[in-house]
Order: structure tokens, then sequence, then C-alpha cells
């Protein structure tokens, strides 16, 4: 009671002295809207806003700062949209609007024509109904909900609001018969009487008020509101019908249309896009873009929904569907992995101009500024054409929206990613860093970080700061290549360890700008000590994109980048020294000087291969090793753009193309251009990383594996090697100079056999070289396999060819042919995969034998058949598609009905545990998120490393599938294999695109018929000097035994001349090629000039000879010179055969010698499959069948093991056991040292 009469007292606080009526009072309807405005027309009091007004100065609408009273704009606003209104009610009587603004007299007016109110005493009310209408609160027609109208008038209050808040307020109607005038003052609380005169004039209605300015805190009508209402007349005249002309103060809108409202907005934005779209009559869109957050300009039965509504949603909504799934496909594009982009950053892009017809709508209050009413209530509904939707999203809008996107992924990397090490003078927590003692100090801007490539060229680096000192050098070893940050992740740069490091060493801030002061930097320059080959080109590329994306002034800024650079080739001849700073110029030099003969030369694989003694040579001359990278303007940012923006791959193999040899930098000049760099330098690595990565059409290689198949053809690997030893030795005998592992990872390749590898693998896999399961990637260490040469291998690359191929040449050791030529194109044996700078290729796998046939086909000048795709192992279906260019792969799988069914083989590089997560996904309860109903209540897997077997349980959904007969698809057991995208090295090292693999077999086929033929020719040349040497051979031993000459206590040189004399011939004057077994011993050492001069008669004779002088005495014998002339005569007949062969022969030969190679190969297959299955078989039966004798033993009551009528269990006590047991342990280990036991005694 005393907390009530508490309430009381607080409530009644003030009130003292007042009396009961003075309290509690009841006000008018009238006296209500007066003194509680804002419920009915809004504040009466100025307010401040960002508004669009119409500029009449520049004839079009801006956003700008006004101050106006919203209550004034609405009771305006009312009598306009009943004006507009009216077009609805009589769209053909109706056809003009016109408004007055009276800034002097403060008198607004609104007149339209079309069918006015009926000039009519109301029955009920007794008044007239042009009076009840403007003068009587709560009179509307628009009650009715259950008719359908699209007009603005809802609640009745309406133009009744413009008369209360008016000093005067005149109605003037007329509706074809009698004409209607009525004046209302003193906010509607003084009503005149109606003057109603007879008149035969067009039906009309016109409003004429004054309002209360004083009520609205004003004395007149200021031009801030005055340009807001002109605005509001703008909206009408764009929102009406195209028939409605509207005028202001006697001048008629230059706007006839939804569309020339929208250019009072846009017209002046240059560049911006303007779509523009009639859904129906009832809904008109036009979108822009913006970037200042989402923008909307809408219209509802031509009432402005400032604040928008239910119609925007449904609007940009569809807008938003559209363009998002654009953004998303084209944001990993642009970033590697895609950048994260939601519905309201797509929003936050897009300015709508909307105008609708909307069937009794309803609105958040009286003053009509949001739409409230439901989609499902509009009467229609907006669809946008796929025209229109297509037209946003290539408007610009998509890079607008990933560029905000990145630039605020930026932001929050940066705040993740700084450092705030800017001022730290001793840095911590940096493995590996040398820091400068200057650095974080006041000497930050003297000193250097020299960000070298690894740990052994961070040693050599280390060497010369005992040179130049530590005060201003830091040093940092990179671990290998820095990320390419134009396609990088923001997980991805986040988790990067390196980029990580950098921004600490350096104290940058990813948010910051830099000036050539440099405050905040630990550094003031960074200098790039790389290896001088290819790779070491592309690190400094690397880095220097880094800079130039995350902070390009810096990369601007004189002297902040440079390069350290030291020789990769060294060429000594004496004293002299000749050092080279790129490959192409070591190469340019070699054909200069006979391949550089008399030169040693010394390669530097990497920094690491100089010595200290090396690196404070060039750290003393440091200005003679030092290149400043120069900013020269916008084309060295399209430079780097183009080098590392992975959208720009078409131009990219422009660039290669454009590449002219000798282009080189100079290593003698002080400073380089960004573009000169990428144009001279960088394109090197892109030309080699196409090389790599792109094979040969002649033998299917890329050189790593052109190097493996050299190195065992020198090695004559027919006996198992380990695979890292095998690395090695390519490596020393091939000039290999990039990483064992890459090398280790082509030689495993090369010998994998598993289902969708290799159809012939060149080497024999001995140990765990990967399987299907993983795609190879199962594979054991190199450490631990073994391979050799398979046996096929030399039936491809017949050893006749070995004498005709062009060898290359590189640190003065011959190595690899520049390309091997197979009996068959390798290239479509195997396939290929491969990326390269701005070239990718892939090329499918096909059948050997297929492939034979053609390559007969061409031999006989027949037209070639088309091939299939084919794989060795593979059980599933391969057919063409409708698509060209592409065939579709298909797994295998069958119903086994009851709920069952098996999947026996999946599409081609697809592998075993990567499909086991897609039957995982369709699993009741998955871990990983699947949309759509489940396939799968449970699944067991039964496969070999070699095939695939995969028993599935369906679910309901499933076996609904499966009655449809569409497993393969629900299953993912469908691929598509491509040939659209065969990009080749041809014979010439052009790539080229094929068409077909036709194309690819008529060029390999032209060239191996060249091969053909110069094999030939080299056998020919070689069979005639072996059929002369062997004769010569003969007639010598035969003239010794005659003793015409005599060998014994002469002098070679006196026999040399005895031997011509006898017409015998020097052995470089006999005709052909030298055998293997003749060729003359090269001088590996380099000699003196003096050495190479003196040689004397006696050597000479002794090289003109050895072919005869040097047969052992025990061959100087009758039964030698029958032998010697029997193969003679088998050389003549090799000879003679050959000669009668044309090189399509030669050829036919082989094919049919790889034919029977391939029917062996698959026959020794077929037996080794029996052979497992067989044992499989034994060790199933064996299973079962003690199995079964468990069963048995477990089947006797469950009461332990059977016992005899009078004696213990079968199997004997335990202490019956022990003896037993080692007596077996003592006799198998007899028979491990190999003794025999007799049946009574001691080991024999």
């Amino acid at each position: 009671m005393s907390s009530e009469f508490g309430c009381f007292r607080v409530r009644n606080a003030g009130r003292e002295g007042k009396s009961i009526e003075q309290i509690y009072q009841k006000k008018t309807q009238l006296e209500h809207i007066l003194l509680r405005p804002d419920t009915y027309v809004g504040s009466t009091e100025a307010q401040v806003q960002e508004l669009w007004v119409f500029d009449a100065v520049q004839s079009r609408m801006v956003h700008r700062r006004i101050s106006f009273v919203p209550a004034l704009y609405k009771i305006f606003d009312e009598i306009l949209v009943n004006a507009a209104d009216n077009l609805q009610r009589d769209p053909q009587g109706m056809d003009t609007i016109r408004v007055g603004i009276d800034q002097q007299q403060g008198c607004l007016f609104v007149w339209n024509n079309g069918r006015g109110l009926p000039v009519v005493m109301h029955k009920e009310q007794k008044v007239y109904v042009p009076e009840l209408v403007f003068g009587h609160l709560l009179t509307s027609d628009n009650y009715d909900d259950s008719s359908c109208k699209v007009v603005g008038g809802r609640n009745g209050y309406g133009a009744k609001l413009a008369n209360v808040f008016s000093t005067e307020f005149k109605v003037e109607t007329c509706d074809g018969k009698n004409r209607f005038t009525q004046i209302f003052k003193k906010n509607m609380q003084v009503k005149g009487k109606p003057e109603i005169t007879a008149a035969k004039e067009k039906s009309f209605t016109c409003i004429t008020f004054k309002p209360d300015l004083a009520k609205f805190g004003m004395t007149s009508l200021d031009d801030d509101i005055v340009s807001l209402l002109t605005k509001r007349v703008y909206d009408v005249a764009g929102s009406t019908t195209d028939r409605c002309s509207v005028f202001l103060n006697g001048d008629k809108l230059d706007v006839k249309n939804f569309r020339d409202y929208c250019d009072l907005y846009l017209l002046t934005r240059q560049g911006v896009p303007q779509i523009y779209e009639k859904c129906s009559d009832r809904w008109e869109i036009c979108v822009s873009l913006t970037e200042s957050g989402f923008s909307q300009v809408s219209f509802v039965n031509s009432i402005c929904t400032i604040r928008g509504g239910t119609h925007v949603t449904h609007v940009s909504d569809q807008i938003v569907e559209a363009i998002l799934e654009r953004v998303k496909a084209q944001s990993k594009e642009k970033v590697k992995g895609g950048v994260d982009v939601r519905p309201h950053h797509v929003k936050n892009h897009l300015w709508v101009f909307i105008k609708c017809l909307v069937e009794n709508p309803a609105f958040d209050s009286q003053t009509k500024e949001t739409l409230m009413t439901k989609q499902s209530k509009f009467g229609s509904r907006c669809e946008l054409s796929e025209k229109f939707l297509t037209e946003v999203a290539s408007s610009g809008v998509v890079d607008l929206i990933l560029m905000a996107a990145m630039a605020k992924s930026k932001v929050d990397l940066g705040k993740k990613l700084k450092a705030n090490t800017s001022r730290v003078a001793r840095l911590t927590g940096v493995p590996k860093l040398e820091d400068a003692n200057d650095a974080g100090g006041k000497l930050s801007h003297e000193c250097t970080l020299i960000l070298t490539e690894g740990d052994s060229a961070k040693a050599l680096a280390v060497a010369g700061l005992s040179v130049i000192g530590r005060d201003k050098w830091g040093v940092f070893p990179l671990r290998g290549k820095v990320l390419n940050v134009r396609d990088a992740t923001l997980k991805q740069m986040m988790a990067n360890e390196e980029i990580q490091n950098l921004i600490k060493i350096i104290g940058l801030d990813l948010n910051r700008e830099y000036d050539a002061e440099l405050k905040g930097l630990r550094y003031g320059s960074i200098m790039i000590m790389a290896d001088q080959d290819s790779d070491g080109s592309h690190i400094k590329g690397l880095l220097i994109n880094l800079i130039h994306a995350w902070w390009p002034s810096l990369a601007r800024l004189p002297g902040f980048l440079k390069e350290f650079f030291t020789p990769i080739v060294k060429a000594r001849k004496g004293r002299s020294e000749t050092c080279f700073y790129t490959l192409p110029e070591y190469e340019a030099w070699k054909k200069e000087t006979d391949n550089g003969h008399g030169f040693k030369i010394k390669y530097y694989k990497g920094l690491g291969t100089s010595t200290p003694k090396e690196a404070k040579e060039y750290f003393s001359a440091l200005e003679s090793h030092k290149i400043q990278y120069r900013y020269d303007g916008i084309e060295d940012d399209r430079a780097i753009d183009l080098a590392f923006n992975k959208r720009r791959a078409d131009d990219r193999k422009s660039w290669i193309n454009a590449y002219e040899e000798g282009r080189l930098i100079d290593h003698t000049q002080k400073a380089v251009s960004y573009k000169d760099f990428v144009d001279k330098e960088l394109v090197l690595f892109a030309k080699a990383n196409v090389a790599r990565a792109i094979p040969s059409m002649v033998d299917g290689f890329k050189p790593s594996q052109r190097k493996v198949l050299f190195g065992c053809f020198k090695r004559r690997l027919r006996q198992d090697v380990k695979v890292a030893q095998l690395v090695g030795y390519v490596s020393e005998h091939a000039a290999y100079h990039h990483g064992e592992m890459s090398l280790s990872e082509t030689i495993v390749g090369m010998a994998q056999d598993f289902v969708g590898s290799n159809n012939i693998n060149l080497l024999i896999p001995q140990g765990q070289f990967g399987t299907r399961l993983q795609g190879g990637k199962d594979s054991a260490s190199a450490r631990y396999i073994y391979t050799r040469l398979a046996p096929i291998t030399r039936i491809l690359f017949p050893p006749g060819d070995d004498n005709v191929l062009e060898y290359l040449n590189e640190d003065g050791l011959s190595i690899e042919p520049r390309w091997y030529c197979p009996i068959i194109p390798m290239v479509l044996v195997n396939g290929v995969e491969g990326i390269g700078t701005g070239w990718s290729s892939s090329v499918p796998n096909f059948s050997p034998r297929e492939i034979i046939d053609n390559l007969r086909r061409w031999l006989k000048k027949q037209e070639m058949k088309e091939m299939t795709p084919w794989f060795a192992g593979f059980t599933g279906s391969i057919s063409k598609s409708r698509e060209e260019g592409k065939w579709e792969v298909t797994g295998s799988i069958r119903s086994l009905g009851e709920g069952k069914a098996e999947i026996t083989e999946l599409p081609v590089k697809r592998w075993t545990q990567d499909y086991r997560e897609i039957l995982e996904e369709n699993l009741p309860k998955g871990e990983k998120k699947r949309e759509g109903p489940k396939l799968l209540e449970d699944y067991q897997e039964y496969h070999s490393e070699k095939t695939v077997h995969f028993e599935l349980s369906l679910s309901s959904e499933g076996q609904q599938q499966a009655d449809k007969d569409n497993l393969e698809k629900a299953f993912k057991l469908r691929s598509t294999i491509s040939m659209n995208n065969m990009m080749l090295f041809d014979a010439d090292g052009k790539i080229k695109k094929y068409e077909s693999p036709k194309d690819i077999l008529q060029d390999f086929a032209q060239v191996r018929m060249k091969i053909y033929e110069k094999r030939k020719a080299y056998l020919l040349a070689r069979l005639t000097r072996e059929c002369e040497v062997l004769s010569a051979k003969a007639r010598f031993v035969k003239l010794v035994i005659e003793g015409k000459i005599v060998i014994r206590r002469r002098k070679i040189a006196d026999l040399a001349q005895d031997l011509r004399k006898n017409g015998f011939k020097p052995l470089q004057d006999l005709k052909g090629e030298p055998s293997d077994d003749q060729e003359a011993e090269k001088d590996n050492e380099d000699g003196s000039e003096e050495e190479e001069e003196s040689a004397d008669l006696t050597k000479k004779a002794v090289r003109d000879f050895e072919y005869l002088v040097g047969m052992p005495i025990s061959t100087l014998t009758a039964e030698k010179v029958a032998r010697l002339m029997q193969e003679h005569e088998i050389k003549a007949l090799e000879l003679s055969d050959l000669q009668k062969k044309k090189p399509s022969h030669l050829w036919l030969e082989d094919l049919q010698a790889l034919e029977i190679a391939l029917d062996e190969r698959d026959a020794a297959a077929r037996d080794e499959e029996e052979k497992e299955k067989a044992k499989i078989q034994k060790a199933k039966a064996k299973s079962e069948k003690s199995e079964k004798s468990e069963k048995s033993l477990r089947g006797a009551g469950g009461k332990g093991l059977k016992r005899s009528a009078s004696g213990p269990d079968r199997a004997g006590s335990k202490e019956e056991a022990k003896p037993k047991a080692k007596a077996k342990a003592r006799s198998q280990s007899a028979g491990r040292r190999g003794l025999k036991r007799t049946s009574s005694g001691p080991p024999e």
C-alpha cells in the first residue's frame, strides 16, 4: 500500500497546486495532432541531415547537408501523393500535375486534372464529399482492404494533416458538372462555407495552402526546404507513368520516365554503369555502382521510401545472389583459395533505383519512410531477367567488390602481422638472423639487410661481412622461394613464417605508406643475394613482387631494393679468368671459343660453391657486384604485374615468345629498371620453367626425365641400384643442377606402374614406389627403394640410335641428347601433365598397340584411325563426350540387390584414399558436410594395392538411384579427359599446340623417319669400316705367318713403313664410322699447347696402326685368320642385307620387336597375377580351415578341450608342452645353421 502511495507521489511530483481537471485532460483529435505532431507528421523541429536535394543551378540531384523540418516536408508530400494517387484512379483522364512553390509568400499549391471528387452531399455525414475528404479527420476511400489498390493513401489522415498545419488551406475541385471551393483557416479550426457553382469545365483538383511556419519554428520557406520540396516534385515526375507531365512553377520538368529520373543522379558520374530494366507495369529497376556503401532510391506508389523496406530487399537480394556467385568464382582466379566475400560485401557496392506499385502498402509509420508489407502480399513479383543480372555482374561491380575485399583482407592481415619492431634495437626470436648492430637505432636508415638464398649463401655473406663490417649490414637466409602474395590466401600469408620474419626484421607495417625518410624501419634497404641461375632470378622476382604488392612506395624509392651478383661460371686459362653472370652469356662465349677448348671451366651451382676467400674478394669490390633496382614509371608496375599476376597467363606467353636471345642484363651498370629485370632476366626463369614443365613431342620427356634415362644408359643399369645412388650418378654425369628430392621423384615416377600412371614404365620398381591408393604419394624414401632399366626400354630406345642423336654439352661434359627418339611416341603412351610459366599441358595415355598399328598405317601411307585414351589395367569405360575434344571416363559400380552395391573401379587418376572421403560424406553421420540426401548406410573395403573394391550398404535414397540406374553419377564415378590443351615442344624446340593425337603421330613419324635414315647411313658406314678392319687384320696375320712382315725386334716406325708399303691403311683413313672399341681414346686432361704440338713419329705410328700391331701375339695364327675371314663374311652379309633395306623396313622390324616384348610382358604379368590369386586362395582356404577348427573346438559345450577316454587333454599338459617346444626351437635353430639332425644322434 505504501509502495503504491509512493509511486503515486513520484508520479504526481510537480503537480502541486493544480486541480484534478488541470491534471487529467481530454483532447480532441485535432488538438492531439497539434500537441503531439511527431506521431503523425514527424518532428516539427529543424534537423540537419545529409539528403538528396535538387540543385537548380546544376539541374541535377546533389547529396548535401541541409536543415529542414520533417513535418513541413511531410504535409507537402501528402498533397503531392494525393495527386499521384489520382493517376491510378483515372489513368485515362489524368495527364498533368502542376505544382507551385511561392517562396516569398510561403504558399504552395498542387493541381492535377483527371477525375475529381464528386461534388455531392454525403448522405450520412451531411457534408459535401470534398469537405469530408479534406476537412474531416479519418476520412478516406482507402479503407476497403478487400479491394486491391496501388495508391499511397491508407489511414485517413493524409491531406487533412496539411490542412491542420496550415494557416490557410483552400480546396478547389470540379467533377465536370459542379465546381467546389472551400477555404479552411487557423489549422482547420475555422471552416469557410463551401461555394458550389455549375461548371462544364474538365475535372480537376487543386489544393493551395500556406503552412503554419510558426509551428515549424520558421518565418519563411528557406532555400534548403525549397530544394528538398523541388526534389520531391521531380520524384513524382519520375515515379508516375510516362503519359503524365509534371510542371513546377509553370515550367515542364524534363523527366519523361523513370530512366530520365535516374539520370539526375547518375549522368554526371562518368564511367559508372547504369543498367535499367522494366520488369513489368509494376516494377522498374535501375542499378549503378557505388564505393560508399549500399544506396537506394525507391518509390512505392509514388511515395519516396527514404529508408527502403521489403521492396528494396526483394530486388537487391536477387542482384546480390547473382553477383556473389561470380565474385566467388573470380576471387579464386585472382587469389588462390579466394577471398571471404559475404552478401553484405556485395550489397555495399550497389546503388539501386526502384519504382514499384504495391497493393495496399503498409509502412512503419504515418511518415511512410519504410515499406513493411510482406513480399507475398505485394500483388506482383519483380522477376529480374538473366540478361539484366548478367549485365549487372559484368558492370565492374565484381572488381570493385574484390578490390574492397582484398583491401580489407590486407588491413586485417596488417593488424595480425604487425610486428611493432620499428624501434627495437635488439631483435630476438628470429632464428638464423645476423642483425646489424645499428638496426632499430638512429642510423637504421643506413643499414642494409642481405637476404640470401639458403644457409650456404648466408655463410658466404657472413664471410664477406669481415670485410665491410657488421654495424650496418645484417644477413638473413631465406628458406627456398618466397610466397607469391598476389596469388595467396589470407590463411597462407598468415601461416607464412618467412614473410612474418621479414616484416619483423625490417619493421614493416602493412597499412603504412613510406617516404624517403624511411621512418619506422629497422633497415634502409634490402640487398638480395641469390644464385645466378634461373631459380635465383625467380627468388629475386618474388621478393620484388612482395615489396611491390604490399609496399609499392618502398619499391619506388631509389636504392631500397638492390641485388648482389656473383659469377655463375668462371673460365680459366693460365692466369687469366673470365666470369659469366648468366648462362646465355656463357653459352654465347662457348660458341666463339670452340666450346671453351683449352679453358678450365668451373660452374658455380650455387653461392655455396664460392670459397670464403672468393667471398672476401666479392665484398672487397662491393660496388662491382651490386646493382640497384630502379623505378621508371608505370611500365615497371605493369611488368611486375605481368610476371606474377595469375590471371595474365596469356600475356606471359606473348612475353616469353617475344624474348630475343642475347638480351641480357648488363652487369657493368649501376642500376637496372624493374622492367629490364623482368624482360631480360626473369624471362630466362620463365623459359627454363616452361622447358622443365612441358615435354618434348619427340621423346615425351621433360629435361629431368631425359637426364635420368641418359644416366641409366651410360651406367648400363641392368642390376638393381638404390634410387638415392642413381640420383647422385645422374647429378654427376648429366650435369643436373637442381634439388635431389626433385630428381628422386622423377625416377620414382618413371618406375611407377599402377593404374593411371605409366602404360610402359621405363624403370623397374623394386620396393614401394607408390600405389593407386594415394596416386603414388605413398612411395618410400629414395634410400630404401631400388630400380634398374626395364628390358623393354632398350627396345623402345634402340642402341643403334645412340650415335645419331644430338648430344648437349655442359660444364665441359657431354650430357644427354637434345631429345631421344623412341620408336613410338612415348608422350602418347604415358601421357603428360605439366604447368609452367604461361603454359600448361595435358596429354592422356593411349594404347601402345593402337599407336603401333597407326604408325604402320602411316608407313603404308594409309589414313590413321582415331585413338581412344587407354590406361593399362583400367577396367572401367572410356567413351567420347559430346563436348569437343573431351572423353568421358566412368568407373565400375553395380547393384547387387537388397540394398547392396559394389564399386570395382574408379575414374582414372581418382585415387582410392581420396574417394573414401566421398563415401564418408554420404554416411548418415559423416563428418564432412554434404548438401542433399545421404546415399549410404555403411561401406566396407576389400582393395589391394592394385585393385579397387568397395562394398556399399545403400540408404533408401541410394537404392532409388540404383533403381534409376544412376549410380555412376550419384557416386561421382564419372570424370572427363580433355585433349584441348596438348601443348608440346616440337622437334625444333618451339611450343606447339596439337589438336589431336593423330597430329602428334604425324609430326613424330616424320622426325622418327629421319632418324632411321641417319641410323642406316651410320650403320652402313660402321659395317663398311668393320669389314675393312677385319679384312686388314686377316691379311696382316697371314703376312706375319708367311714371314713377309717381321714384327719382332723392330722399331714401330719401321714397322709402320712396311705396313704402308704392303697397302695397309692407317686407322683414320679407313672408310666409315669406327665401332665403339675402335674409337681413339680422348685425352680428358687439359695439356699445354707445347705438348699438343710435339707428337713424334713413334706415337703417330702407334695411333695409325694400333688396330694391327696391338693384336695379341696369340692371335697371329692360321686359326685366327680363318675366324677373321668368317667374321668378315658375317659382317659383309649384314652390310649387304642393310643396303637392301629401306629406313621404313628398319622401323617395321623395331615395331615387331616391341610387339613381341609387349606380349611377353603382358604374359608375365598374367602369370604373376594368377600366382598371386592362387596364393590368396590358398591363404583364404587355410584361414577358413583354421576358423572352422576353432569353431568346432568352441562348439564342445564351451567346457574346454576334449579329453581322451583315459588320459589328459589331447594337447597335453603345460608341463608336457614345454620340453616339446624347446626341442622344436633347437631343431629350428639347427636348421638355420645349416646342420642336419640324425634320427638318434647329434647334428652331423
